[in-house]
């Protein structure tokens, strides 16, 4: 479980948001929303240490990440499984290497090991077959699969998607879309997804937190945000072209 209490963050004189308190129970997919600038990643990255807050406190399974010496941040960090908005792959290496690379840096598993994970990995998002490309040689939404499969070889608890959908066509969003999904089921993964796609977040999410006016301004259910009335939220999801 993650629990987020009253954290407040700026940037110098720029204050990004303030008392953000919101729960992630274990198996559960977050969606976090928001306007560019409103916060979104900097809230992610504070899940796993890459930044401290000014203020509040973010626990998970009951201790308090900011507190915690190196070495147990480093073993922390392996819980978490990262989709970057680009898909952040090494260009000069193949798909299988990208894969790899996590276990050949934080594992002393053996070389059949290592082989055995990577492929289950990338069967799981459905590229078993495209080990020997380079990042060059795949589509967009290839890159992010790949991504995705180096995401989860080191089988985190947690994977953090930064707008996951992003770049890519409708068709190829709603594979990424139903990939986050067999990925929360199939792994019993806890998710939380960045994204400014309101299609994705209705399809993946369990909850939404809306971050707005450097408050978390709105946070419940899908259901509960179908039935609001909150103004600010149902403008943004306007501005998204969606209607709920």
């Amino acid at each position: 479980m993650i629990e987020i209490n009253n954290l407040t963050k700026s940037f110098g004189a720029n204050l990004v948001w303030e008392n953000v308190s919101l729960t992630v129970d274990d198996g559960e997919t977050l969606a976090v929303i928001g306007k560019s600038g409103s916060g979104k990643s900097v809230l992610m990255k504070h899940l796993n240490v890459l930044l401290y807050p000014d203020a509040g406190e973010v626990l998970i399974d009951g201790l308090n990440i900011f507190e915690i010496r190196y070495a147990k941040l480093r073993r922390l960090r392996q819980r978490f499984g990262v989709l970057f908005q680009g898909a952040a792959l090494f260009d000069s290496i193949t798909a299988y290497e990208n894969v790899a690379f996590p276990l050949r840096f934080f594992s002393d598993f053996k070389e059949n090991e290592i082989h055995e994970r990577v492929m289950e990995s990338l069967k799981l998002v459905n590229l078993a077959d495209i080990g020997i490309k380079t990042p060059a040689e795949l589509s967009g939404g290839m890159r992010k699969r790949v991504g995705l499969a180096r995401a989860i070889v080191m089988k985190p608890d947690y994977l953090l998607y930064d707008e996951p959908t992003s770049g890519l066509d409708p068709q190829t969003s709603d594979e990424i879309n139903d990939l986050i999904i067999n990925m929360a089921d199939t792994l019993d993964i806890t998710s939380i997804v960045i994204s400014h796609d309101m299609h994705s977040v209705l399809r993946v999410a369990d909850k939404v937190a809306f971050l707005d006016q450097q408050k978390l301004s709105w946070y419940g259910t899908v259901d509960e945000m179908r039935k609001s009335d909150h103004k600010e939220l149902h403008a943004f999801i306007i501005a998204s072209e969606y209607t709920i």
